[in-house]
């Protein structure tokens, strides 16, 4: 028996068939094929490429893999989203409290975290890592702070940026003064 798919289920179907839609078009586009020269390099019928082009398709793998092979990308290319518009995020009112907040993550192949954080003045940073393959880069935006690992500690002030393991632990520790940070974590595929 069949049970339905949620909502949540639903949603990411419709996105991943956005996605397709997209790229499907903007590849086509760029190598100049029409719909009937598409059609007649895989096999699929116009109507279909249409549909899927509009994201009102649901195409079998094996659709997708032959238009994919048809437009000299792979399966995985014609599924993988892409930024199209700019994403804007917005300073939070207030925003001068200590904590971090995320900016941007992502969960594919190299999947990184972008956080925003104020340190307050006379701190020590709980020790951290974020795992092996992790490095962290920091840039200072305002305040100075002491960063160490295993067996180094740099000293750091505005405008500064620091890129290390961070698969490590380490600190950070405050002055006299709160700092802020920008903190950009990569992590590799494992």
């Amino acid at each position: 028996m069949n049970e339905p798919v949620g909502l949540a289920g639903e949603a990411a179907a419709s996105s991943l068939r956005s996605v397709v839609a997209g790229n499907m078009r903007r590849i086509r586009l760029a190598r100049g094929l029409s719909l009937r020269e598409l059609s007649e390099s895989t096999g699929v019928s116009k109507a279909l490429l249409s549909q899927i082009e509009r994201g009102v398709a649901n195409p079998t793998i094996e659709v997708l893999s032959r238009v994919a092979r048809a437009l000299g990308e792979s399966f995985l290319e014609l599924a993988r989203p892409r930024l199209m518009e700019p994403q804007v995020l917005r300073a939070v009112a207030g925003g001068d409290d200590a904590g971090v907040r995320i900016l941007f993550a992502s969960g594919e192949r190299l999947r990184f975290e972008v956080s925003e954080g104020v340190i307050p003045a006379g701190t020590r940073s709980p020790r951290s890592s974020h795992g092996m393959g992790s490095v962290e880069h920091a840039y200072i935006v305002s305040g100075a702070v002491s960063v160490s690992s295993l067996d180094w500690t740099v000293e750091l002030g505005a405008g500064d940026s620091v890129r290390f393991a961070g698969e490590h632990d380490h600190v950070y520790v405050t002055g006299a003064e709160p700092v802020r940070v920008l903190t950009l974590l990569s992590f590799d595929e494992i």
